[in-house]
């Protein structure tokens, strides 16, 4: 599957990289809420990437680059765009990074909206959001010889996802396994022997799944005839799927209502966690181990001493944090400026943390940012 989840790492690389002619690009192919797949429209990508990226060099130009670096980076972007293999996607958004000496593109199921920046740094806010928002996941719908996997974007999308590595008739292939004329496996057999198959059948299920979300760190909610549920929980080793899953045999549901109770589980789900956190938050911040304040949040960061950080998902304020932590707020955004709520979640990541964009109203104090400490500083 030509989607691109990024990584803790991945989001740290990118962050820690400096360079005067640092160029972000997030495009997609149509308007926004009407995007189809980039597969689909990869005509109307490319000249929105050519498009950004004209823009882009032009600012590299304003603000004094070097030929030579502007040069190298319009190569690597002239390479993106006749790459086939980046086009033929699924994904509705691609973020592009480059800058003269670094080059890197991820394909996003998530629909995005258009965005370039140019400066001393990457702009990974979108990506940041994107891959931290935690109302997306997938829906595995499963019983005996029929097995759909729904994507549930945070944008109100959603999409079957194709599983290639699934035999086409696997409940077939689970009867019997050739072994070149040595023996052969047969169906188990006694009062096991359906539970024994189950079991292999939802192995051989979960095999193909991992194939296509890897450890993506997304919800995985299951639906599945009763009688695999516990097989597939048996067998499963993704560890974000949830314990409560979709409580109706999947056969007699839709995509359209697999999704609809998806995401009700998801919100559930959601609802949950930050119930907790914030109690949690509460208890902490008595015993001066957590905070709201974006000035105490930032020094924790660059301290390496935040545990976990929400932050809000439309966060726009701008300037800059220095080596010790203190934060300058700037007036409106330049090329040495940057989002400061992306800048904290990037240097939490850095430091092991764990980071995870809400909206405003899930946090405390009506603050931007709220996290709990590793320790006192």
């Amino acid at each position: 599957m030509s989607i691109d989840i990024p990584s803790s790492k991945d989001l740290s690389e990118l962050s820690q990289r400096r360079n005067a002619g640092s160029i972000s690009l997030y495009v997609a192919s149509g308007t926004a809420g009407d995007r189809p797949p980039i597969g689909r429209d990869t005509e109307a990508a490319r000249l929105a990437l050519r498009s950004a990226a004209s823009n882009a060099l032009a600012e590299l130009d304003t603000i004094g680059i070097e030929k030579a670096q502007r040069d190298a980076i319009s190569e690597s972007l002239e390479s993106l765009e006749r790459d086939r293999n980046l086009w033929s996607t699924p994904a509705r958004t691609i973020a592009v990074f480059a800058s003269p000496e670094f080059t890197r593109a991820f394909r996003l199921r998530n629909e995005l909206p258009s965005h370039s920046a140019v400066g001393d740094r990457f702009d990974v806010g979108p990506l940041l959001r994107a891959t931290t928002f935690g109302h997306s996941g997938y829906v595995l719908a499963i019983t005996e010889g029929d097995v759909r996997l729904l994507f549930l974007g945070s944008d109100a999308s959603s999409e079957q996802i194709a599983l290639p590595t699934l035999p086409d008739d696997v409940a077939m292939t689970l009867e019997t396994t050739e072994t070149d004329g040595r023996f052969d496996r047969r169906r188990a057999d006694g009062a096991l022997g359906p539970k024994i198959e189950q079991r292999r059948y939802c192995s051989v299920v979960q095999d193909a799944v991992l194939d296509v979300m890897g450890d993506s760190g997304l919800p995985l909610i299951l639906s599945a005839a009763s009688d695999l549920e516990p097989a597939y929980r048996e067998a499963n080793s993704y560890r974000d799927l949830l314990e409560h899953g979709i409580d109706a045999n999947p056969s007699s549901l839709s995509l359209e209502e697999l999704e609809k109770r998806g995401r009700s589980v998801l919100e559930n789900h959601s609802e949950g966690e930050l119930a907790a956190w914030r109690e949690n938050f509460g208890t902490m911040r008595a015993n001066g181990l957590a905070s709201s304040q974006l000035s105490d949040v930032a020094r924790a960061a660059t301290s390496g001493l935040v545990d976990t950080l929400l932050f809000d998902l439309a966060s726009t304020e701008e300037g800059s944090i220095d080596e010790g932590g203190s934060v300058t707020l700037a007036r409106e955004p330049g090329p040495t400026t940057y989002g400061l709520i992306d800048e904290i979640a990037v240097r939490v990541l850095r430091t092991g943390g764990a980071v995870k964009a809400v909206r405003r109203d899930d946090l405390p104090d009506d603050r931007p940012v709220a996290a709990t400490f590793r320790g006192k500083f």
